[in-house]
C-alpha cells in the first residue's frame, strides 16, 4: 500500500535568451507553463540553471517578477537573493527579492564565506544576515558556483531550529549525509530538503526528503513528478527502479554542455526558445546533439511504457 505522503518536484528554472542575448520573456512563459502542466509544486527562479551569475540585478528581479506574474499564485516561488560583496549588501538585495512576492529567498552558501574560511565564520555571517533581514523566510542552496560549500547536518540543524530556514537545496551527493540532515531537522514541518542529485533520487525520497530539485526536470519534468508520486508505491516498484536507472544512466548526457542541451531538448518538445546561453560551457557539438537526440528517443519509449501502466503525462 502506498503511504499517505507527498513529495514535491521544484524545478530549477532555465532562463531563455533571444539570439541577441536579451531575456526572452515569451519563452520564459512557455517554460513556466511546461513546469506547471507537468505537476511541479513550486518553482525555483534565479538559480544556477537560470544563469543567475550572468544576469544583472535588474534582470534577476525581472525574471522573478515575470515568474510570479505567469504563475499567478498557482504554486509558490523561491529565488536566490544574496548578491553583493558584503553581508549588508546581500541583505539589501534579499529584501528586494522578497518584496517581489516570493515565498522564501534562497542563500547561496558559497557567497557567504570564502572557501578557505571556517564554518564558524560562515555561521556568524548567516546569523548576521538573519539580523539584517527581519523575519523574511530563507533557504539554502549548495550551489557549485563560485564553489560548493556543503553544510553539515549540525550546521543545518542550528539554522533550521531558528525557524528562519524553510528550504534547502542539497548538492552533497552523499545519501548518508542526506539522511543525517533529515534526521537532525526532523519535526520542523515548515522545513523541506530537496535533493539535486538524481542518482540518489529514490533513496532521498525514501529517507524523507521533501522532494527533488534536479536539472533533469528541465528535460522531462513529468518523469520527476511521476517519481515523486510513485517512489513508495509497492505496486510500481519495478517501474520506479527502471526510472531511477534511466536517470542514473543519462547523467553525463544531461550535464554536458548544460544548459544548452536542456534548451535544445525543450526545442524538440516544441518550446519556442533559442539555445543561446550566457554561460561558458562545453561546445554543443554534433556528437553532443546526437546524444541528446538519442536521449529524447529513449525517454519517449520510457514514457510510453509508464503511460500504459500509470498516469504519466
Amino acid at each position: 500500500m502506498k503511504e499517505n505522503v507527498e513529495r514535491k518536484f521544484i524545478p530549477v528554472m532555465l532562463t531563455p535568451f533571444k539570439e541577441d542575448g536579451k531575456i526572452d520573456l515569451n519563452g520564459l512563459s512557455e517554460i513556466i507553463e511546461l513546469y506547471l502542466h507537468a505537476g511541479a509544486k513550486g518553482l525555483f527562479a534565479n538559480c544556477q540553471s537560470s544563469e543567475m551569475f550572468h544576469l544583472s540585478d535588474e534582470e534577476r528581479l525581472l525574471i522573478v517578477r515575470h515568474t510570479l506574474k505567469i504563475t499567478d499564485g498557482r504554486v509558490p516561488v523561491v529565488a536566490v537573493g544574496n548578491f553583493g560583496t558584503t553581508i549588508a549588501e546581500q541583505a539589501d538585495f534579499i529584501h528586494k527579492i522578497y518584496d517581489t512576492g516570493v515565498k522564501a529567498v534562497i542563500i547561496v552558501t558559497g557567497l557567504i564565506a570564502e572557501e578557505n574560511e571556517s564554518d564558524e565564520v560562515f555561521n556568524d555571517r548567516i546569523f548576521e544576515l538573519f539580523n539584517l533581514t527581519g523575519q523574511i523566510p530563507l533557504g539554502f542552496y549548495e550551489c557549485p558556483e563560485p564553489y560548493k560549500r556543503v553544510l553539515s547536518a549540525k550546521q543545518l540543524e542550528k539554522f533550521v531550529t531558528t525557524g528562519r530556514i524553510i528550504y534547502h537545496k542539497d548538492t552533497c551527493l552523499d545519501i548518508e549525509m542526506i539522511k543525517d540532515k533529515l534526521n537532525t531537522t526532523k519535526g520542523f514541518d515548515s522545513f523541506g530538503l530537496y535533493d539535486a542529485y538524481a542518482v540518489n533520487a529514490v533513496a532521498s525520497l525514501e529517507a524523507g526528503a521533501a522532494g527533488l530539485s534536479c536539472i533533469q526536470g528541465n528535460f522531462f519534468p513529468e518523469l520527476i513528478v511521476w517519481l515523486c508520486d510513485h517512489f513508495d508505491d509497492i505496486n510500481a516498484n519495478g517501474s520506479v527502479c527502471k526510472v531511477q536507472q534511466f536517470l542514473t544512466d543519462h547523467m553525463e548526457v544531461i550535464h554536458h554542455a548544460y544548459p544548452i542541451v536542456a534548451k535544445y531538448y525543450l526545442q524538440k518538445r516544441g518550446i519556442n526558445i533559442s539555445t543561446f546561453t550566457r554561460t561558458n560551457t562545453e561546445d554543443f557539438t554534433l556528437e553532443v546533439k546526437n546524444n541528446v537526440d538519442i536521449l529524447y528517443d529513449k525517454y519517449n519509449l520510457l514514457q510510453k511504457e509508464l503511460k500504459a501502466e500509470f498516469s504519466l503525462q
